[in-house]
């Protein structure tokens, strides 16, 4: 009997190889083939080896993971990575495809490798709708006509100020408000982070912790921490803050 083939496509080194030893765990007769870094070399290597399964990251440099798919046309069961969970769509529940959020979880991943087993058994290539849902995925990616918010309205007294999103540096929860900073000063709104997470755009802005919303632009250094956390510091500030172990993969490359 034919073993079964998988292939990783990640432009992260260590989520690569975090997810290489989950499998290995979880489905030892698993046969992994070379990891891919980005989409081209995805496809190049996709075509050499046709492995049946593909661990799929959305967004890489060059091809993004829903141009790779539509270029494999359905000849393997995909997986989607993703450190947003807002791309994970009903239909992935249906059956069109699946998905796994960064940081990786092994219980969830040993359910879709549950999936992945019946799938590939029966040589199943996935419902009509596939096309359906690659095309709704490729229009949530960040540039695909969404408008993310370009300023954020504070009050500083008897006035309000129009705060250029662009020059935002972070913005981190107090209370039931959440403090904007930016160079010229502070304010607090009447927004929540997790409000704000979905306004923003996430190729420019990342959460850090629960609390904490960075500009990748306003960070100088990221300082390693003990039990996978970390801190960030931020150009022309004093404060440091705080990256927990949940979305420490956003910084893995810096």
């Amino acid at each position: 009997m034919t073993a079964t083939r998988a292939l990783i496509v990640d432009d992260e080194p260590l989520l690569r190889e975090r997810l290489r030893a989950h499998l290995a765990r979880l489905w030892p007769e698993l046969q992994l083939i070379d990891d891919a870094r980005h989409g081209a070399e995805a496809l190049e290597l996709f075509e050499q080896h046709a492995p049946h399964i593909v661990f799929l990251d959305i967004h890489m440099p060059g091809l993004n993971g829903i141009e790779v798919a539509r270029a494999m046309a359905r000849r393997a069961q995909l997986v989607f990575v993703t450190a947003y969970e807002q791309y994970a769509l009903q239909a992935f529940e249906q059956g069109a495809i699946d998905y796994l959020v960064k940081p990786i979880d092994p219980e969830r991943l040993a359910d879709t490798i549950g999936r992945l087993r019946e799938r590939v058994a029966l040589a199943h290539s996935g419902p009509d709708q596939l096309d359906a849902v690659l095309q709704r995925l490729a229009e949530r990616l960040p540039g695909a006509g969404r408008r993310y918010l370009q300023w954020i309205k504070a009050s500083l007294g008897n006035s309000v100020r129009l705060i250029p999103v662009d020059q935002v540096l972070y913005l981190r929860a107090e209370d039931k408000y959440t403090q904007v900073v930016w160079p010229e000063g502070e304010a607090l709104i009447r927004k929540s982070i997790r409000e704000l997470a979905d306004e923003l755009d996430p190729l420019h802005f990342v959460q850090t912790h629960r609390s904490v919303i960075v500009n990748l632009a306003a960070v100088s250094q990221v300082v390693r921490g003990l039990n996978e956390t970390a801190e960030v510091h931020v150009r022309g500030r004093r404060e440091v803050l705080p990256v927990s172990r949940n979305f420490l993969h956003h910084f893995r490359q810096m």
